[in-house]
């Protein structure tokens, strides 16, 4: 299975800065924040956030406990199609971890093309 062709909506290529896949449309890299192009000011306006969840765990008086945190992405039909462990760590007693998973979602540019994989 390969992925859009560049130029297509939803293709991706590599962070020259931490080497995290992103979309080509990118203009900065939503991982390390580095700015990868300047081109069109306007399009970062444009950013929405149709999901954000956050949510704190707080150690027990008692123990520690140990923590994972997984995104799994989903297709329309339940497929998953990515699955990504962002981090794991542990939480003692009196300590917390707090977690925010955002989705940020850009309009696609209306010359890039539809591609379906």
């Amino acid at each position: 299975m390969s992925g859009p062709r560049p130029g297509a909506v939803g293709a991706t290529r590599t962070c020259p800065h931490c080497k995290t896949t992103i979309l080509d449309s990118a203009q900065v890299c939503p991982a390390c924040r580095g700015h990868l192009r300047f081109d069109s000011p306007a399009a970062a306006d444009t950013k929405q956030v149709p999901l954000q969840v956050e949510g704190t765990l707080s150690g027990t008086r008692d123990s520690a406990f140990e923590y994972t945190v997984v995104v799994v992405i989903r297709d329309e039909r339940g497929k998953e199609i990515g699955r990504h462990v962002a981090g794991v760590g542990a939480v003692f007693p009196g300590e917390e971890r707090s977690f925010t998973v955002t989705v940020e979602a850009v309009p696609a540019p209306p010359d890039r093309r539809r591609v379906r994989h």
